[in-house]
């Protein structure tokens, strides 16, 4: 099939190079000319394993082509996907400013029948609003051509993408058009052979599947934080309630590991956007505004702990900070935690020493040039000398460590840990104070008994 992708940010471009993958022809447009010189060059703009490899053979195949000419790109596809970005307003809900353009845009220069699928996360209401603009844009200039407008929202985890989109658990489609039905299961037919996908559903409900699926995530997160939080003023473990109640098949593992709070580009904008949609029809929804509340504050439990940890007095410590991206496997620092302890640390008169084996080029994008951060080549090198080491993301090099060899090189032997990767009684026994989310020492600094 011959397919359009308007937007060639994570979305957009993860989307097009598995449909080129898969043997479709597919023209990704965006207005940015700089990234789509780059992508004809082979940069790739953002961090996803496999990706890289997975453009160039698909360019090199003919398969895949980027361009900024969108009239050129309307007409190329049967199919026009609309992925660009929904950045949140000042009050939490989408801007469909760019969403909107581009619905203009293929009103504007549509000749023959299309099927729109609306990719990008957008609230309740969003497939109708597209279908109006296309109508009016086409009704201004005089055209009637036919089209179709569904929802298809994405399900991808940076740092699996690939493998989300090729594997999916499930493809949402939303539209009642049995026109469209048909277009878009042959279009996700390759990826459905094993067994049958697609779910159709109406537009609304797509739309707020996807809300619903982040928010529901969000909230087992923000949830065992809490029991985290209340761990610790217990002296409880919470690694062995998380086993505990994961083990019940209700319940399960998944999205039930405590930590410094949740970042990234979808979760915190995701339940910012479906709070405000409650309030825009009238409904209270305090449960969801809790999970954004309780999240915001866990962002800044690791920078309390360290307050407790040296009697409030941070100025002039030498902080080590490990991990600065939201999670591992990307180098995305959107709504990091570690921006939060950063922040707070540097506005208290710390010097930090920051590592991330991904994120540096962003890191330095955020804060640029300053004497009191430094960004260290090696994890090693941010601990030397250290007042204490700070762990904000659970890379897979952070967990196997040369502990007799860290404490030699920490000024004073305290870890932070906010993604729980060691044992307590093992850091114990090399002589460590561990303070990670719900076990280890915390449990001391709501006893009196901080170091």
């Amino acid at each position: 099939m011959k397919i359009t992708i308007f937007g060639v940010g994570y979305v957009g471009l993860v989307t097009g190079a598995c449909f080129a993958e898969v043997g479709h022809e597919v023209h990704c447009v965006d207005v940015d000319q700089k990234k789509i010189d780059g992508l004809k060059n082979g940069i790739v703009p953002i961090y996803e394993a496999g990706l890289p490899e997975l453009v160039a053979k698909n360019q090199e195949a003919g398969r895949l082509v980027f361009t900024n000419d969108a009239a050129g790109a309307v007409a190329f596809g049967q199919i026009v996907f609309i992925a660009v970005g929904t950045p949140p307003n000042e009050d939490g809900s989408a801007d469909l400013t760019h969403v909107l353009s581009v619905a203009e845009t293929i009103g504007t220069h549509m000749s023959e029948f299309k099927v729109v699928v609306g990719k990008s996360t957008v609230p309740v209401g969003t497939i109708d609003r597209i279908h109006n603009k296309i109508l009016e844009t086409q009704k201004l200039l005089g055209k009637a051509h036919d089209f179709e407008v569904c929802s298809n929202p994405e399900f991808l985890k940076e740092g699996s993408a690939i493998e989300d989109f090729t594997k999916a658990a499930r493809i949402i489609v939303g539209t009642n058009s049995e026109r469209a039905r048909k277009v878009m299961r042959e279009c996700y037919a390759p990826y459905s052979r094993n067994h049958d996908k697609v779910m159709f559903m109406d537009p609304r409900s797509a739309e707020l599947t996807k809300y619903a699926a982040n928010v529901m995530l969000a909230t087992k997160i923000s949830f065992m934080n809490e029991i985290a939080n209340l761990a610790e003023r217990l002296g409880a473990d919470v690694e062995q309630v998380r086993l505990g109640i994961g083990s019940d098949p209700r319940i399960g593992y998944h999205f039930i590991y405590p930590g410094c709070g949740y970042g990234g580009s979808c979760f915190p904008k995701d339940v910012q956007a479906l709070g405000r949609t409650a309030d825009q029809v009238g409904y209270d929804a305090p449960l969801i505004k809790a999970v954004e509340e309780t999240n915001n504050a866990q962002k800044n439990v690791l920078f309390r702990k360290l307050e407790q940890i040296f009697d409030g007095d941070l100025k002039g410590r030498r902080i080590a900070v490990w991990g600065l991206a939201f999670k591992p496997n990307t180098d995305d620092m959107r709504s990091a935690p570690s921006q939060a302890l950063i922040d707070a640390l540097l506005a208290n008169g710390a010097h930090v020493r920051a590592f991330d084996p991904a994120a540096m080029d962003k890191a330095r994008s955020v804060y640029g040039d300053r004497q009191d951060l430094v960004f260290c080549a090696r994890q090693e090198d941010a601990v030397t000398g250290a007042d204490a080491l700070v762990i904000c993301t659970e890379w897979k090099q952070f967990r196997i460590v040369d502990f007799k060899k860290l404490k030699s090189e920490l000024k004073n032997p305290i870890i932070v840990d906010g993604r729980n990767l060691y044992e307590p009684m093992e850091l114990r026994d090399y002589g460590f104070l561990y303070y990670a989310i719900g076990r280890g020492d915390s449990a001391s600094l709501f006893a009196g008994k901080a170091a």
